[in-house]
């Protein structure tokens, strides 16, 4: 069947942009020849870092007549309405049908669209597709008008082995292609995928990107193994590489001694983030003093000359990073400190020293929550956390920051829970980071996190829709990994309350809208307003993100939004327990006909609630019961209800949730045998509060008239 073969040849394409520009053009080809009513069986994108191609297989020669049946506005509908979907059709309103349905009488209109030849659609689309193009940044060269990432020099369009002549700016495309830039760059003639593919190849390009990763993989895993080492595992980098090259050429390096008593993530930074080398390790681990490098050319000497190259470049890189080690050593964290004072946090947020200052007084109030967290050590460990970021070395490479905290603390002398926690204070970064887990890490981690989610609170710096330029949805997902990994029992509230007073008064001033709300109140009670304002904001900030984390685990939305309707509970771990409690017994026979009978209850409670403008709580009277069924349905739930409190007291829910489990049968009963709006009113409301207070005992552990079902 035919065959479409688009390719894009350019400039060197920034690594980063080639997979994602590929995928780009593959799908919005795929979406206007699904418009066009062009079926094809198979569409593929390819990029390499001078072009990016596309291949649809499984074409027609030909397009049909079609016809298509679009239903537009009610009869009635505005004028202006009729008007735009005549507009969109491109019909007359004389052309158009009309129709009853079900939800009423429509205009429909009957768009036909006569066929053709398939090449002249094809260039249509294509010619559409690259003038609507869009990369996150872009250029024009010369005296030409189109914009692409890098230069453009050249279009192969190709449809069932014959040219497609796409105009785009001043190229035409026509069926040729070119090889790598040094190696073979001379011109071919193209038929199609398959011998395009083996041309490439032919002239040293190498098409598909996996297919690169693998040889740069291969060939790199039998150069470490030659030396009895193995490759540092790090698939960015490995995508990254094989965006740099289009024939890849694994070379071994080799590390000079003297640079090998610099902490390893130095090195091994230097090399991945300024070199783009992968690292060696030996059988314990630790870094060998070897490299990989990949080139984008064979040489005749078999890349002697382009490893000795590298080798003196990486020399250069690594006297810088010794440098910046040897001079940092000559002075403690300590006598960092009013250093500080020189970076800015944020603008109204005050600088670094401000933000330690609050660290240190935030994590000292953590302790109390962190058992076995060390008053001293904590305090030490906040006031040193980020001296590192006035480092030579951290201002070289800023990934570093925290890492060399720790190893500038070991220098100095510093405890190791206080070096450690320097470390892995700004833990977890990701979903797959490891959180800290001693005391002392663990109360200057959170320390930082919420200072920071207080401040940019305050200052209205919150996410909006995708934005999160202060990452504090991952800050807020870190403190709650944190707090349940560890098992702390942290009443939130409360921790933000005594966070937020940290910071200066007037940072907590209404602003002017708000402001004019609140003229009839004092200045003092303003600044409470605004203070309870952001804590309950940052509180349903918090129950977003602990929502998204239960969802993963795949715990039903309805039984999360069960326990948090309430809005009540700031402890995380009690929050989190009761969800997998309650999705427990859900999942069971007893919970799906405890949660049918509170429904059953509750609608009845309410439905009087609402008529007779009361609430029907408290204790019912033994006295008043006049059913046995009602009497045994007062009688269990008093037997149980101390076990009830006592479980929940002691936040056992799966065992208060198996004691109302018993309570499934009497009440399906009383349903079935007694009269709830009986004659004589005072039976009545005793029913009521009977009942109100089985709905009441149920709602300590969730809203159950959320769950669906």
């Amino acid at each position: 069947m035919p065959q479409l073969l688009l390719e894009l040849f350019s400039e060197e394409i920034p690594s980063g942009l080639q997979i994602r520009a590929a995928e780009q053009l593959k799908e919005a080809i795929a979406a206007r020849f699904s418009v066009d009513g062009l079926p094809f069986k198979k569409i593929a994108a390819y990029a390499t870092p001078r072009r990016i191609a596309v291949v649809v297989d499984g074409m027609e020669s030909a397009v049909n007549d079609s016809e298509e049946e679009r239903r537009g506005p009610r009869i009635d509908a505005p004028e202006k309405a009729l008007e735009g979907f005549c507009k969109s059709t491109g019909l007359n309103i004389s052309d158009l049908e009309k129709r009853k349905t079900e939800k009423g009488e429509f205009y429909f209109a009957i768009i036909k669209k006569e066929g053709g030849e398939v090449s002249d659609v094809i260039q249509s689309a294509l010619h559409d597709i690259l003038c609507n193009f869009t990369w996150p940044k872009s250029m024009k060269w010369g005296e030409n008008n189109i914009r692409w990432i890098r230069p453009l020099h050249n279009i192969l369009c190709i449809f069932n082995e014959k040219e497609i002549p796409v105009k785009f700016g001043h190229l035409q495309a026509n069926n040729k292609s070119f090889g790598h830039r040094f190696l073979s760059p001379k011109e071919f003639e193209v038929k199609d995928f398959a011998d395009y593919e083996k041309k490439l190849e032919k002239n040293f390009v190498i098409l598909d990107t996996q297919k690169r990763k693998e040889v740069i993989k291969e060939d790199a895993d039998k150069l470490a193994k030659s030396c009895g080492l193995t490759i540092k595992n790090d698939e960015s980098l490995l995508d990254e590489v094989a965006g740099l090259v289009e024939w890849p050429v694994v070379l071994l390096g080799r590390i000079e001694d003297k640079f090998m008593s610099v902490p390893q993530e130095v090195l091994i930074t230097a090399m991945r983030s300024h070199q783009k080398y992968f690292s060696l390790l030996n059988t314990h681990g630790n870094l060998a003093p070897y490299f990989i490098t990949v080139s984008n050319i064979k040489s005749e000497d078999s890349g002697a000359r382009i490893t000795n190259g590298n080798e003196r470049v990486l020399r250069a890189r690594l006297e810088d990073a010794k440098f910046f080690w040897d001079t940092d050593r000559r002075n403690s964290l300590e006598s960092r400190i009013p250093d500080l004072e020189k970076i800015v946090f944020h603008a109204k947020l005050g600088t670094v020293a401000q933000k330690v200052e609050r660290m240190s007084e935030l994590a000292k109030i953590l302790s109390v929550w962190i058992p076995h967290a060390n008053l001293i050590s904590v305090e030490r460990a906040a006031r040193l956390s980020k001296t590192d970021l006035v480092t030579e070395m951290v201002g070289e490479f800023p990934e570093l920051q925290g890492l060399m905290g720790c190893y500038y603390a070991i220098e100095s002398g510093e405890k190791k829970e206080v070096s450690d926690a320097i470390k892995e204070h700004y833990s977890p970064l990701g979903p797959n980071d490891e959180c800290p887990t001693e005391p002392v890490s663990v109360a200057v981690a959170l320390a930082d996190k919420i200072d920071t989610l207080i401040g940019l609170f305050a200052v209205n710096e919150k996410p909006t829709g995708s934005k999160d330029p202060y990452a504090l949805r991952r800050a807020a997902l870190g403190v709650i990994r944190i707090i349940l990994e560890n098992n702390l029992r942290i009443p939130l509230k409360l921790l933000f309350e005594r966070a937020i007073n940290k910071y200066p008064k007037s940072l907590l001033k209404p602003k002017k809208a708000e402001g004019r709300k609140l003229l009839s109140i004092r200045g003092k009670e303003s600044a409470k307003v605004r203070q309870d304002k952001i804590i309950n904001e940052l509180l349903e900030f918090f129950a977003d993100r602990i929502k998204v984390l239960l969802k993963e685990k795949d715990i039903r939305h309805d039984l999360i939004m069960a326990v948090f309707d309430g809005g009540s509970e700031d402890d995380i771990g009690r929050l989190v327990n009761r969800v997998t409690a309650l999705s427990d017994f859900i999942n069971k026979k007893d919970g799906q006909n405890l949660s049918a009978a509170y429904k059953r209850a509750t609608n009845i409670v309410m439905a009087e609630e609402k008529k007779h403008n009361t609430e029907y709580e408290g204790d019912p009277e033994r006295e008043l019961l006049e059913a046995e069924e009602e009497k045994k349905v007062y009688d269990l739930f008093h037997q149980i209800k101390p076990l009830i409190e006592s479980s929940l007291k002691d936040e056992q829910y799966e065992k208060v949730m198996l004691e109302l489990a018993k309570l499934r049968e009497p009440i399906d009963q009383f349903f079935e045998k007694v009269t709830v709006n009986a004659d004589n009113e005072n039976v009545r409301k005793n029913r009521l509060l009977l009942l109100g207070q089985f709905r009441q005992s149920l709602n300590k552990v969730a809203n159950f008239s959320k769950i669906e079902g």
